[in-house]
Parts: structure tokens; sequence; C-alpha cells
């Protein structure tokens, strides 16, 4: 199972305060037991939201926002791609992160949906077509 673990955004984050070089140092480290036991995939801190957008969809019509946007505690501020066999599994190594931010946080856990939870949907022409796509993201990479 692939999870995505969301590093819930802070005032902090949003304003821009860049972590320590404690900070980074403990992150690293983490990153390193979760590289060295297979478990991440991948991972990246994320700019505030002023310096993003979002956009909206409205049937063919399309949005743009531009950020900052309000609720913070819904905003993220980086996240990692893990593969582990259980949810329960991914929970234990949260729990063992450093806290990612100077004060209070929250680190939030999502399992990535699968081909297979997808059903009679997924056809064989789809499936194909994902291992397409695939191969060209892993070429290009």
């Amino acid at each position: 199972m692939k999870f995505l673990i969301m590093v819930k955004a802070t005032k902090d984050s949003e304003a821009g305060v860049m972590p320590s070089e404690e900070m980074l140092a403990e992150m690293g480290k983490f990153n390193e037991e979760l590289a060295n036991a297979g478990v991440l995939l991948s991972g990246e801190g994320l700019h505030p939201s002023s310096k993003g957008v979002r956009v909206g969809f409205s049937g063919s019509k399309r949005s743009v926002i531009k950020g900052p946007f309000s609720t913070t505690s819904e905003l993220v501020a980086g996240f990692w791609i893990w593969q582990l066999p259980s949810i329960e599994q991914a929970i234990e190594w949260v729990k063992r992160c450093p806290n990612p931010m100077p004060g209070d946080s929250e680190i939030e856990i999502r399992q990535l949906f699968d081909s297979e939870d997808f059903g009679e949907a997924y056809t064989p022409e789809l499936r194909e077509q994902e291992a397409r796509v695939r191969k060209i993201v892993e070429d290009k990479n």
C-alpha cells in the first residue's frame, strides 16, 4: 500500500519561516531511516500558499485563485509518499518523526488508491494506458 503523509501547515510555515539547521538535520536523519527501511518513495517541503494558486472547475470553465489561502489548518507544508503493508505501520513511522514545526503541528496520513480499488470500471484498456503513462514518467526521470 502507498500512503501520502502530509505535514500540515502552521502560521510559521505560511509566513515562510524556514526550519533551523537542527530541524533540517533531524528530518534528514529520519528521511535516511525511511529510505534505508525501503519505506520512502518521495517527499518534499512546499512553499507557502502565498506562492500558490488553485484552479477551480465548473463544467468547462476554469478559474484561477491566487494564494494565500486563509485556513492554515487545511493547508499542507510538505509531504512524503511511503510504501508500507498497513496504515498501522505508517502511524508507527509518523510517531517516530521529529516534530516538523517549531510549535504544535499535525501530520495527516491518507492511503493512495491502487488499481484494484476501482473494480470493473478499471478496464484492461485503462490498465494498459496507466502502464504506458507510468513507463513514460519513469523513462523521463
